[in-house]
């Protein structure tokens, strides 16, 4: 210590290894410390964008045609298919509704898509369609937790914090895990599970942003300079760190002591990275930013472009509205319109910039929809008994697809793939085997896939 008693505050908090830099050191040490931070196997990808469609897109309307629909169409499920449907409220057997859209062809591979996303479909040579997911939640809220959790109740960590638990942050002045939600019409209200960080410490939980606005409340206030704006930080650093110290390490506090760091760094980089006005009108018409019904969604998937390009590791771009009991014709051509053009283009960009073969794009809802029409509506109820998702980029075998559903599209009979093992695949493609990554909690050692699950391997060829 220093013999004068009177030191000034700059002195104090810079002494004794507590200043910024010290500070935020210790800070980084910890969350590497709480994060496994290790591959298993060389990875395939370093960055996800997770293209959540939340409201259960069709399957039999979008990847997994069904021309048994049109013979049938108006008559009930025949017995032979109906005594393999989970006995659920949802899943109507009467009254076969055939697709509004008709289906063709697409590339080299020949994978059929309906015309009702036909931008998309000219990537489909880089498109592995898996037509068999499926599990037990007919229920939007629930089966949203399920997707992106791995469990109904939504009290375990989403599948973005795991990816960030076991790999960490590439860029230090970004979170590493970023979402976006964007059209929550209908009920498809966002499930905060989808991007929470349930047991896992509260570091690795996602931030969830507007694209139009980016970060909130990371612009410097009037009259505050850099270097006043760190002086406070540092301040409110050694208390924070004091009380840490004091009540024996709580993640939420430890997390709240990071964030401000982080804010920090943010101020100066968090608005280059939502500042698109440097970008092409090539690109900007790419994802379709000028078109009224895209222009939210292409936003985003570009944003989402920039943000892997920077180092974050996991991006959700959520888009609701995709339930349709009721004119499913002019709720999915309006979903398309808003889905297509952007995703397309983000393909499309990802792939000229070389970020295609370390991206994993992945495409999917929490359900698909049944192929009986609900009521009279020419609506469609959900089905999670048999339903498609897309995965892209980070070493997928595009042009392939994996399983397949009975001749009307209700249930998966062909290479069955759970929740679980989706989400091992996609940890898989980060270089995480998800049994052997664990995190102890109240003494168990938790991992991603807590009911079992296992990588889809024929995705990566």
């Amino acid at each position: 210590m220093t013999s004068n008693p009177w030191i000034d505050r700059r002195r104090f908090l810079y002494g004794g290894g507590l200043g910024a830099g010290a500070m935020a050191l210790q800070l980084l040490r910890h969350a590497e410390a709480e994060g496994a931070n290790a591959t298993h196997h060389p990875a395939t990808a370093s960055s996800v964008i997770f293209l959540f469609m939340s409201g259960g897109p069709s399957q039999v309307d979008t990847f997994d045609p069904k021309p048994e629909l049109d013979r049938l169409a108006g008559k009930d499920v025949p017995d032979s298919i109906a005594e393999t449907i989970p006995k659920i409220k949802r899943a109507g057997l009467k009254n076969l509704m055939g697709s509004p859209w008709s289906f063709k062809p697409y590339g080299e591979s020949g994978i059929p898509v309906s015309d009702l996303l036909p931008k998309t479909a000219e990537h489909v040579d880089d498109l592995c369609v898996i037509r068999s997911m499926q599990h037990n939640n007919p229920v939007h809220g629930p089966g949203e937790c399920v997707a992106l959790t791995g469990t109904s109740a939504g009290d375990r960590p989403s599948i973005g914090s795991w990816s960030l638990y076991g790999l960490g942050t590439a860029n230090e002045s970004l979170p590493a895990f970023i979402g976006m939600n964007l059209h929550t019409d209908g009920m498809q209200f966002p499930q905060g599970a989808g991007w929470g960080s349930g047991f896992l410490p509260s570091g690795f939980q996602g931030t969830v942003v507007d694209p139009a606005k980016g970060i909130r409340h990371v612009d410097m206030p009037e009259q505050t300079s850099k270097q006043q704006r760190r002086d406070q930080l540092e301040l409110i650093r050694w208390f924070n760190q004091r009380h840490l110290d004091q009540s024996g390490g709580q993640s939420e506090l430890r997390a709240r002591l990071e964030s401000y760091e982080t804010a920090f760094q943010m101020q100066t980089s968090a608005p280059e990275l939502f500042d698109i006005g440097k970008e092409t009108q090539q690109t900007r018409d790419l994802y379709g930013l000028n078109h009224p019904d895209g222009k939210t969604v292409g936003r985003a998937c570009l944003l989402a472009r920039r943000m892997v390009q920077r180092g974050v590791r996991f991006v959700q771009v959520r888009v609701g509205g995709w339930d349709a009991h009721g004119n499913i014709k002019g709720n999915h051509s309006k979903m398309a319109a808003r889905t297509d053009v952007p995703i397309a283009g983000l393909l499309a960009d990802l792939k000229q910039r070389g970020l295609l073969q370390s991206t994993l794009v992945v495409w999917a809802g929490e359900f698909g929809r049944t192929p009986t029409m609900e009521g009279r509506g020419k609506g469609r109820d959900h089905s999670p008994a048999g339903y498609s998702i897309w995965m892209a980029g980070g070493g997928v075998q595009g042009g392939q697809i994996i399983g397949a559903t009975d001749p009307l599209g209700y249930v998966a009979t062909e290479r069955p793939v759970s929740p679980h093992d989706f989400h091992a695949t996609m940890l898989h493609a980060l270089g995480i085997d998800a049994n052997r990554l664990t995190y102890n909690h109240h003494g168990r050692d938790e991992v991603p896939t807590v009911f079992g699950g296992e990588a889809v391997r024929e995705v990566f060829g």
